[in-house]
């Protein structure tokens, strides 16, 4: 146990001891000296003589924000960037910090209920089973005899805009895969291609046999996959970390739609002449509209940069971070009729929704849609490379 003793080469009355000091920031000593050792919060002299630790009175509101930031769970690596920063730019990283807890709250969330609604569905479907089902040749799926085979019609597209030198959006739409990526830094137009590339080879769920269950992991896979396509891609850039990509896809199961979602692009269903936005953007802006410090027409004119809190980004991350850190992934069942609008935020941000849904709406086929909107981008003032896709679910004939 350290003891306590006086400071040699300084006045008792100006530094306190550790002991003193742990009562007025509320730290146990032990904190203290761990603290002290990861550098997080330095003592003011160490007695050269006895190894004694003394600390300067001004010194307790930043070990009191040391405590605070340690009973948010933020770890000790961040905390270590956050108490170097002033106090304006240290609210900003704790913001930016507490707004991907609650993204990842939600996520997980949203996970929950679906799997509250799957498991109890599939509760009432098993009690109302007859006892030989299994023994028939039915496959005991609700609706499998004579349901109707439902397809995908698509159209995608990508444009520089009127700005950028360069795009680094990218957009791909095929029988099985709807995706597009905004890609960002150095390497982003690497990023983009590598995320969508990295998912084209899926061939889950060919035939809709696999479970929900299944379908779930087959879409974490999937989102690894791209996660590892991206890091792989940019590894040779300056600030491997820097450099990545959103990506928001559909994967196509002949019965189900299966999201992955990560960062600030967007998908949204038209059904029933309604428009709905079915993700939920990983940015600093959309955390401060749901804790209600931005008004929706305060977001809309908002002049900071547009601050990602989840992207795939090149660097490799811890493995708890990582977690934290991976794609949304839920599933959705679908209509005939409906129509599906995945787009990078070159669009959603410079088109108003009531613009986007009547573009949307008039469209005869996807094709036409995809040109209306890169079209209305470009009204808008064209500031940002746009990436949109647009898919039908039709009756296979």
């Amino acid at each position: 146990m350290e003891r306590e003793g006086r400071p040699v080469g300084a006045a008792s009355e100006e530094l306190v001891t550790i002991g003193e000091f742990a009562r007025l920031s509320r730290l146990s000593a032990k904190a203290l000296r761990r603290y002290d050792e990861l550098g997080l919060l330095r003592p003011a002299l160490v007695d050269p003589v006895n190894g004694y630790r003394y600390y300067d009175p001004a010194q307790v509101e930043g070990a009191r924000l040391v405590a605070w930031l340690r009973r948010i769970g933020m770890p000790l690596n961040r905390i270590g960037r956050v108490v170097a920063l002033d106090a304006g730019a240290a609210a900003v990283e704790i913001r930016a910090y507490w707004a991907r807890v609650e993204a990842e709250t939600a996520a997980r969330r949203d996970l929950a209920m679906y799997l509250v609604d799957h498991l109890s569905a599939e509760g009432r479907t098993m009690s109302r089973m007859p006892d030989n089902a299994e023994n028939t040749g039915s496959s005991g799926r609700s609706g499998s005899a004579g349901a109707v085979a439902l397809a995908i019609r698509c159209a995608a597209l990508t444009d520089i805009g009127v700005v950028r030198t360069a795009n680094q959006d990218a957009a791909f739409a095929g029988p099985r895969l709807l995706a597009v990526a905004d890609g960002f830094g150095e390497g982003g137009a690497e990023a983009s291609a590598a995320a969508i590339e990295a998912l084209k080879p899926s061939t889950w769920g060919r035939d809709g046999a696999l479970s929900a269950a299944d379908l779930l992991n087959a879409l974490e896979d999937t989102a690894d996959s791209a996660a590892r396509a991206v890091r792989d891609a940019v590894a040779s850039c300056a600030d491997p970390d820097g450099s990545g990509t959103t990506l928001t896809a559909m994967l196509w199961t002949g019965s189900r739609l299966g999201l992955v979602h990560i960062g600030d692009s967007r998908a949204y269903l038209l059904r029933r002449g309604e428009l709905f936005r079915i993700t939920h953007d990983h940015s600093l802006v959309q955390s401060m509209l749901d804790d209600g410090s931005l008004s929706p027409e305060e977001a809309a004119s908002h002049p900071g940069p547009a601050l990602l809190l989840k992207a795939l980004v090149g660097e490799a991350r811890p493995a708890a971070v990582a977690v934290a850190c991976r794609a949304d992934v839920r599933l959705r069942e679908v209509l005939a009729g409906d129509r599906y609008l995945l787009c990078s935020d070159g669009l959603s941000a410079v088109v108003e929704a009531a613009d986007l849904r009547a573009a949307v709406v008039a469209a005869d086929d996807p094709q036409e849609a995809v040109r209306r909107l890169a079209g209305l981008a470009r009204e808008a003032g064209g500031p940002d490379n746009v990436a949109c896709v647009v898919a039908d679910v039709v009756v296979e004939e």
